[in-house]
Order: structure tokens, then sequence, then C-alpha cells
């Protein structure tokens, strides 16, 4: 059982995510980047009740319906545990809207589209925006954020997912897997890339001049930045309370909706990394912990 120390909570985990990153430390990355010593627990999105505080606690108190990242990138104990500890500044009242389950679906993922959209693409109306990737559990997010504030949305997405991107509010949708986005679409103010880097170099003939690619997947290459004349950001996404509060809201008044393809029992979470890494879900995978 992890002990929380000043500034930190214990959560009785309900649900947790799987990120991206999770698969990064699964391949050895947590030696590689972190240089943690083994054995650590993965994940870090959750969600749960806290059932014990730390010092310097004052916002929250035990039974608290909290959701969050607990991941030890973020000084957490990880979130595929029955009990997680968490640094209280990486927590925050879960969507009362919600369960649990779609809660955990939540914190990285929606925190990275707020991020990609708002804080580095400033996204607003009259922008065109291409987001790669639009079906994923990032992309799916980006979609909606970037239409609430009045952005026209390029996605991209597989061939059984474009109606899903379309549902969310896309205003095209490409099949990546018969069609060549670079060839189809131009002049926009931004990119927000999801997906994989092997052909994210290509996107940059999508942008105008003094447009903005910003990717989950890595830094764009600096070199073809500057001769497309554009700025190139790789996105490290930090969450916070402040983060989260607002995405809680936004889910609340029905403004942002989380989808979720599969959800596995505990005891076979490691089926739901071979699903994950496998299947190119649809939104996001979880572990339902109780």
């Amino acid at each position: 059982m992890p002990t929380p120390q000043k500034g930190q909570v214990l959560i009785e985990v309900h649900a947790a995510s799987l990120n991206r990153i999770d698969s990064y430390f699964l391949a050895g990355g947590l030696q590689t980047w972190l240089k943690a010593e083994l054995p650590q627990t993965l994940g870090g999105d959750f969600a749960g009740v806290i059932t014990e505080i730390g010092e310097n606690i004052s916002d929250f108190k035990i039974g608290d319906e909290v959701y969050g990242n607990a991941g030890v990138y973020r000084g957490g104990s990880g979130s595929l545990a029955e009990f997680v500890v968490s640094n209280v500044i990486n927590i925050a009242f879960k969507p009362s809207s919600l369960d649990f389950t779609s809660s955990a679906a939540l914190p990285l993922t929606a925190a990275s589209a707020l991020q990609g959209i708002e804080d580095e693409l400033k996204a607003a109306g009259g922008q065109k925006i291409l987001i790669q990737g639009g079906a994923g559990g990032i992309g799916s997010l980006a979609i909606q954020i970037a239409k609430m504030h009045g952005a026209y949305v390029a996605a991209t997405a597989k061939t059984d997912d474009v109606e899903f991107a379309k549902s969310l509010g896309a205003d095209e949708v490409i099949d990546y897997k018969v069609q060549d986005v670079s060839q189809i679409l131009k002049d926009y103010d931004g990119i927000f890339n999801t997906a994989s880097p092997a052909e994210a170099n290509k996107l940059f003939k999508v942008l105008k001049k003094g447009g903005k690619f910003v990717s989950m997947a890595g830094q764009p290459d600096p070199e073809l930045a500057k001769q497309h004349e554009v700025t190139a950001i790789g996105e490290t996404t930090k969450t916070s309370s402040e983060q989260l509060t607002k995405i809680a809201t936004l889910i609340d008044s029905g403004k942002l909706k989380v989808y979720i393809e599969k959800a596995f029992p505990f005891a076979e979470t490691k089926k739901a990394f071979e699903y994950f890494e496998t299947q190119h879900p649809r939104g996001k995978i979880v572990v339902n912990i109780q």
C-alpha cells in the first residue's frame, strides 16, 4: 500500500485508461527516459475515491470522487493498481455526469487536446485546422474542442472511422488508407498531429506560411519547418488541477464527449495493452480495477 506524502492523496482506483506513453514505458522507456529503478507500476490516468490525505491538503477530503494522472513521470505511483498515490496538483473532482470508467478515459487525452488546440494553435473562427488521427483518444476530443472555438476542421481517419470522425463535428474527413492528405489540403493555419510520426514530414505542405505544426508524436523536423516558414512544436502535455476542472466543466455542460471503444477487467490488463497496441482503437481503452 503506497503512503501519501506532503501534497499527496491516496486513492482507491475504480478505473484507469491506457495512453501511448504507457506503451513506451512497457517497451523499456522507464529506464531510458526516467532512469527509473524497476519494478514500477504502469499507468497514469485514473478515476477513484480518496481514502487518505497527506499533509497540507485543504481542497479535498476523504470520500471525494476524483480523477487525474498518477503516472510515475508525474510523481505518482502508477494507476494500474488498486490504490494509487497522486500529487494533488494532478487531480480534480471527476465530472459529475460520468461514471468512473468514462472519467478515467479523460485526463491525459483531454489535457493534450486542450493544450494543443487552445494553448498552441489558439483555434478560432476563420481558421483551418487539420487533426491527424481524428478517431483516436486525443484526436476525437481535439475535433470537438476545435469546433467549439469555431474553426474549420479537417481530420484523417481510417476507412472504418470516417463516419465516426464526421459525427464528432469534423467538416472534412480524409481516409488515409486510400487518400494522401498532403495532396488534398492546402493553406491551413494549423496541424495537430496525434498519429504516427512516420509520415509527418509531408504534412508541412498542408500549412500556409506562418502556420503552426503541433505534434504529439515527437518534434517535427525543424529544417522542414524553416523551409516552409512555419512554426513546429513537439507537445509535452502537462496535466493540472486547473485543466482537469475545466475538462470536467466541459463534460458536464455537454460541450465535450468522451468515447471508449473497449473496457477490460483488471485481470486482463495484458490483453488491454495488446488490443491498444494492435487495433488503433476508436477513442479510449479502459481497465476497470473494480
